[in-house]
């Protein structure tokens, strides 16, 4: 059924980034509870009722033009609403061409697929789950997701919430991975990622850093650690002391777990800190994003960065951090390249600013399921994706 409109309005308690007020009528009374949004988007400005007699024609039309439906019925048949939404988004449509389009710009094809998937994002966000104060949900048939919820939000508060039922089982799911972990062959173990950290999925990267010759067995920095794999796999092949910095709260806390997991605090010391820590090195390790374009969330800045700042803040301050004969290991993708979005003349040209010289570069090639989707519009650039190990060393005066 379809209920009266929702007045949104934040809380005067707090900025409206923060934590923003749902205020709506279910039928019988005005209520009111927070809004959460892990991408830090706006309440929706309509609010609808809906159950199970909502058709999912009605529900399509409403969530594309904008119209929240907060659900007040089953749990399992939210999940089954949003499976017909996602159905009905993806069902494809015939275009029609009244003649040959030129080739697009560099980069086109990326941004049209990134709004595409942001306008995907967005009408599929519409689909609202209500959650009481201890993050227990109020409708039949409901999972207990207050121990995920307390793993990705903390404590629960005084008050009642909403949430969008697409992001609550991306919380679920992270939840699943962090309880079972990731296996990382070239570390021999598990990685545990939490919730909104990027987890070591691709294997290629990982393994590049196993394999290339350590310049020195002392010290080493990772730089942006997020779950730690990397700092875990340095102090693995017997690195007696790897600090490894990062800024993000979430990241911190998973990493410092990952390490007691794994044993190695006596090796790795994990520190709050925007690039590089005090000291010099013999071996820094950066894995930056690999996309320069904006995020959308939270969770993607660990592959896109606008302007590739960490990279460019990586290169600009290694000569300053490394021991002398010491080396940089930049890890990166050139799928910024196939894209259209930085040119390999861009990167050299940044490398060779920052006073630095290329010593040697080893490749891997995706195994990622994405790189033999031929289905997907990036596909071009995906099967031509390599990424590589950079051995960056301190130019000196000739």
């Amino acid at each position: 059924m379809l209920g009266a409109a929702v007045h949104v309005a934040p809380d005067e308690s707090f900025p409206l980034t923060d934590h923003p007020q749902i205020h709506f009528n279910d039928g019988t009374e005005d209520r009111s509870a927070r809004w959460r949004s892990e991408s830090g988007a706006a309440p929706p400005k309509r609010i609808v009722i809906a159950d199970d007699t909502m058709s999912a024609d009605s529900a399509y039309r409403l969530a594309a033009e904008g119209t929240a439906l907060l659900w007040r019925s089953d749990f399992q048949n939210a999940r089954q609403m949003l499976q017909a939404l996602m159905r009905r988004i993806d069902r494809p449509r015939k275009v029609r061409r009244k003649q040959a389009e030129p080739d697009p710009a560099p980069g086109a094809a990326f941004h049209r697929h990134r709004q595409a998937l942001a306008q995907r994002a967005h009408t599929l966000s519409m689909l609202l789950i209500p959650m009481e104060a201890d993050y227990g949900i109020p409708l039949s048939r409901a999972p207990d997701v207050r121990l995920a919820c307390r793993e990705a939000w903390g404590a629960p508060g005084a008050a009642a919430s909403v949430v969008s039922l697409r992001e609550l089982l991306g919380l679920i799911g992270a939840h699943e991975w962090r309880k079972k972990g990731i296996d990382v062959p070239a570390l021999g173990a598990r990685i545990h990622p939490y919730y909104g950290v990027f987890a070591p999925i691709r294997s290629e990267y990982v393994k590049l850093v196993s394999l290339a010759t350590l310049p020195a067995q002392t010290l080493a920095f990772d730089i942006g650690t997020g779950t730690g794999v990397l700092a875990a796999v340095l102090a693995k092949r017997g690195v007696a002391k790897v600090i490894a910095t990062e800024t993000n709260a979430r990241a911190l806390a998973c990493a410092h777990e990952n390490m007691s997991r794994l044993g190695l605090n006596a090796q790795v010391d994990i520190v709050e800190k925007d690039m590089f820590p005090e000291g010099r090195a013999p071996l820094i390790v950066c894995n930056p994003p690999w996309i320069p374009s904006t995020p959308s969330a939270p969770i993607e800045r660990a592959v896109y960065d606008a302007g590739g700042k960490m990279l460019r803040a990586f290169l600009a301050g290694l000569a300053a951090h490394l021991e002398p004969e010491g080396e940089g290991w930049l890890i990166l993708s050139d799928i910024a390249e196939h894209l259209g979005l930085r040119t390999r003349e861009e990167l050299l040209a940044l490398i060779d600013a920052a006073g630095l010289n290329v010593k040697s570069r080893s490749e891997a090639r995706p195994t990622h399921p994405k790189s033999q989707d031929t289905s997907d519009p990036l596909h071009a650039a995906r099967a031509a994706e390599i990424t590589a190990l950079w051995r960056l060393v301190v130019r000196t005066a000739a």
